[in-house]
């Protein structure tokens, strides 16, 4: 949610003068230059080739390669992580990923006597939760409603609703439901500020 636009219009109104409008505006301006922060990130992104929604939330991340392989929708969020664009990374809606995820789309074949370079498009459904320090590999798809523990090493795809954990990542008897509706960004002050108050 961090397009201005879409927060002046989604914003909390408050009676002119009333405490909530001097605490809400206090909040605003105090939070606007990570709030610009944010969107500068987006926006830089996007003059490079990038495909974000405007309501997504970009924190600190390192995105290298070509930016035109990188998807990003709705109201997901991205914290200090790195993003190695070699081929298509596609991260649907409201997908959280933690701080220090590192999301890899080309390795190196090691049994290969040239040591080739290796592609895999990964994708990342809607709802997905990527936990602090995990490593995602090439060609890996986790699918709708997935966790990857904080650690994981994912080399292979994540069925819908699955947790893995571990190096490498191993899938737990314990899954998600498979209703959510719950969004990443609401838990950002800057947002709550403008949305709430």
């Amino acid at each position: 949610m961090a397009s201005l636009g879409y927060l002046w219009k989604h914003r909390a109104k408050f009676t002119i003068g009333s405490k909530e409008f001097y605490r809400a505006w206090g909040k605003r301006l105090l939070l606007l230059s990570e709030l610009r922060q944010r969107n500068n990130r987006r926006n830089k992104l996007i003059a490079h080739g990038a495909v974000i929604h405007e309501t997504a939330e970009i924190g600190n991340v390192i995105v290298e390669g070509n930016k035109s392989y990188l998807a990003i929708g709705a109201f997901s969020f991205i914290g200090r992580a790195s993003i190695d664009l070699h081929c298509s990374v596609k991260i649907g809606e409201k997908v959280c990923i933690n701080d220090s995820v590192l999301i890899l789309s080309a390795s190196h074949d090691v049994s290969d006597p040239k040591w080739s370079h290796v592609r895999g498009e990964i994708f990342i459904d809607d709802f997905a939760w990527i936990g602090t320090s995990a490593i995602i590999l090439p060609g890996v798809r986790i699918g709708r409603g997935a966790v990857v523990g904080a650690g994981a090493v994912v080399s292979r795809s994540v069925g819908a609703g699955k947790i893995v954990v571990g190096n490498p990542a191993r899938e737990i008897s314990k899954s998600r439901g498979t209703y959510l509706d719950y969004n990443p960004c609401e838990f950002l002050a800057a947002n709550r500020a403008w949305l709430i108050g």
